[in-house]
């Protein structure tokens, strides 16, 4: 069995995740370039959750902070042989709870915290964390 049907499932969960952070870069992009007086890479600072670009840019901005972790560990774990279920459960885990965190960010305009935003937050983190632990659990075993 080929590493790529072995970690089928990872590999996936992997490309919906780039593609979810290649949409929420363009929905981004795009928001901010439709505003009057857009500087490129500079976001207004008094926007707040109110503001639709701010909201964009926060998502596509926590999705950059969350990913390396996620990358490093999920191709650790397959580098190092870590069980390929649990390794595309977590990582499917994590794709999915990104997904529903961009929708409500995209939809709920709260300084709230938590907001509903903050559980699928916590969700991805915790797959982050299980799939780290995994990794871990394999190297020591």
């Amino acid at each position: 069995m080929t590493l790529a049907n072995m970690y089928h499932l990872t590999f996936s969960g992997l490309f919906i995740i780039l593609l979810t952070l290649l949409i929420q870069w363009f929905i981004a992009s795009k928001s901010k370039a439709s505003q009057a007086g857009a500087i490129p890479g500079k976001i207004a600072e008094e926007l707040s959750h109110d503001a639709f670009v701010f909201r964009a840019h926060r998502t596509f901005m926590n999705s950059l902070e969350n990913l390396p972790l996620l990358l490093g560990t999920t191709f650790m774990a397959i580098l190092i042989g870590a069980n390929a279920l649990w390794t595309g459960i977590f990582v499917w885990l994590f794709a999915i709870a990104r997904i529903v965190h961009m929708g409500l960010y995209y939809a709920i305009a709260t300084e709230q915290n938590p907001s509903p935003r903050t559980w699928f937050f916590m969700v991805g983190l915790l797959a982050n964390v299980a799939l780290l632990v995994l990794c871990g659990i394999t190297l020591l075993s």
